[in-house]
């Protein structure tokens, strides 16, 4: 065939009619939010979430033995939010704590209630933990100073929980009064936000943290390697509880001598001091059952006025275990 076959009109619009989909040409466009939440997967929420758990029992003796009372930490809530609408939840003024994530890059946020602040610089100073109404007020430069010791306590023991998964040191890089005194995070950046209910005596209070949800993401490797560990010795320990349980569990052997055909008017007149001779060689090895399957293979010796099976072997191949006349040792 020669020359270029020419498309009609028709035909061309029924071309394009299809690439749309539909014979008018009209198609669905679905919106996206570019400024959506960059979720984080459930099964790292969960790890992060026994992070927590294991901190708060770490920190609430440590808090209590530095501040020299006692000191409680009960998880309240995870979620996860924008940075923009963890701002919108704090006071004003309040004790907002920015911690470096070294040595990687990123800010975690902190923002410690006011009966937790004011307690704790009372208890360092000699006082008591009766509940009292703090004032609504900006820190001085010396409160500053001491709560910054007391976040050193509380982060020793993050850094300890943290380990797991990465050698994270956490360190105050500076305490406002503001929400909005460091810009480290845009409005729309995504971030883990954790709220835990502290209590000091008769006082009650609220520690608020956020962490980077990029910062969780980039670790992502480690989080997965720590679940395969975690199954992995869930399972061996598993193993090991049942082991201990079946130790305890008891099993019935038995050792039998087939003995051929014997009939049953002999067996009716056998009495107290009577020979009856099985079919049984006494170098003959023999089966040992263990709930019914034959496991050991042995003979039988007589100790100490005994007769005991001394086991040879485990048993290779299935017997079948007799049903005629025979005897149990």
């Amino acid at each position: 065939m020669s020359g270029k076959r020419v498309l009609t009109q028709e035909e061309i619009d029924t071309l394009f009619s299809g690439l749309t989909g539909r014979p008018d040409g009209e198609g669905q466009v679905d919106a996206f939010d570019f400024t959506r939440l960059d979720r984080i997967p459930r099964s790292q929420i969960r790890v992060i979430h026994q992070l927590y758990e294991t901190f708060i029992r770490n920190v609430s003796t440590s808090l209590g033995a530095y501040l020299g009372t006692y000191a409680s930490l009960t998880f309240v809530s995870l979620e996860q939010i924008s940075y923009g609408e963890f701002l919108e939840g704090l006071e004003s003024p309040t004790c907002l704590a920015y911690v470096n994530l070294r040595p990687f890059d990123g800010v975690m946020l902190m923002e410690l209630g006011r009966s937790f602040v004011f307690g704790s610089v009372e208890l360092l100073l000699g006082g008591g933990t009766d509940a009292m109404m703090y004032p609504s007020r900006k820190l001085t430069d010396v409160e500053k100073s001491l709560i910054r010791n007391v976040l050193r306590i509380v982060l020793a023991d993050f850094s300890d929980v943290w380990s797991g998964i990465a050698a994270v040191q956490f360190e105050v890089q500076s305490v406002a009064d503001e929400p909005m005194a460091l810009n480290v995070l845009t409005p729309a950046e995504a971030v883990v936000a954790v709220s835990l209910e502290v209590k000091m005596g008769a006082a009650t209070s609220m520690v608020n943290m956020a962490i980077p949800s990029i910062f969780v993401k980039r670790l992502r490797d480690r989080f997965e390697r720590m679940q395969t560990v975690q199954q992995t010795e869930a399972q061996r320990d598993d193993q090991v509880h049942m082991a201990m349980l079946l130790q305890q569990v008891p099993v019935e052997l038995e050792v039998q001598v087939d003995g051929g055909m014997v009939p049953a008017d002999v067996v009716a007149e056998l009495e107290i001091g009577d020979v009856l001779e099985f079919d049984h060689a006494s170098d003959r090895a023999l089966a040992a059952f263990v709930n019914g399957r034959p496991l050991y293979v042995g003979k039988i010796a007589a100790i100490r006025d005994h007769l005991n099976l001394v086991v040879e072997r485990k048993q290779e191949a299935v017997v079948s275990r007799s049903t005629t006349a025979g005897s149990r040792t």
